[in-house]
């Protein structure tokens, strides 16, 4: 079998350490909550030889890239169906994964922001993800309030799942190298089912907040809820990186009472 090219387009750059590959494998740890995985953006399998090795999981492959499926399909005959030619931003979860499962993968770079939007959208379905990112966008997940890293996701993704940043990964360890160093992290579902505010006016109060994140919110939130509808709340005085998912969640309710 060739080897698959790299292609810069598709944001890939396939790990070669079997160590690391290893780790991240070993890193999905509920798994009596679940029995299937989907790896995303598999490449030439460093994850999924390890993967296949877990026989209580059954293993799913997503690869956009035509030249890495043909490349899969020979190595792993046995897999049919469930190595998918396709995009994973655009596949309906719900069709392959009738229950709970896991996501796993050495992520594209460019799209990283979008996987993680697309994993708390089936948030109700993906009870862990183990994944490497590039590291500033591992650690803005996993960052604190008060912090500049914190922002948008960070408040999403800790409002639905326990985030932990497991290890850093070089450069070398890449075929081709990336500019930047890796961060590989894992989201466990939390106990939350649904938040206790508007959900959907949450999402838009943390975006609004952060996408003007030097305002103060009385600023920031003038799209949400007009001004001269504000009340001397404190919360309207401080930045979004200032509050946390809780006060995120207080301040929702706030809103809510306010526009009524």
């Amino acid at each position: 079998m060739s080897l698959v090219k790299a292609k810069k387009h598709l944001g890939q750059h396939f790990l070669t350490d079997k160590n690391i590959a290893a780790r991240i494998v070993n890193a999905l740890v509920h798994t009596s909550q679940y029995k299937q995985v989907l790896e995303v953006g598999p490449g030439m399998g460093i994850l999924s030889d390890f993967l296949l090795e877990r026989t209580e999981l059954e293993t799913h492959l997503i690869d956009i890239d035509a030249e890495s499926c043909a490349f899969l399909q020979q190595k792993y005959p046995q897999l049919g169906t469930r190595l998918i030619h396709g995009d994973f931003l655009q596949l309906d979860l719900g069709t392959i994964f009738p229950g709970k499962f896991a996501v796993i993968g050495n992520f594209p770079y460019n799209i990283s922001s979008q996987i993680l939007f697309k994993i708390l959208d089936n948030r109700d379905r993906v009870v862990e993800m183990v994944g490497m990112f590039q590291k500033e966008v591992a650690e803005r997940c996993a960052s604190k309030p008060g912090t500049k890293e914190y922002g948008i996701l960070s408040v999403l993704i800790q409002a639905y799942y326990h985030i932990e940043y497991l290890f850093t990964v070089k450069p070398g360890t890449f075929n081709p190298p990336p500019k930047v160093n890796s961060g590989v992290i894992r989201l466990s579902r939390n106990e939350v089912h649904t938040l206790p505010c508007d959900e959907k006016l949450f999402w838009r109060t943390v975006k609004a907040g952060f996408n003007q994140r030097r305002k103060t919110l009385r600023n920031a939130l003038s799209a949400v809820l007009p001004k001269d509808k504000m009340d001397n709340h404190p919360f309207f005085e401080k930045r979004a990186e200032q509050l946390s998912v809780d006060d995120f969640i207080t301040l929702t309710q706030h809103l809510t009472q306010l526009n009524q």
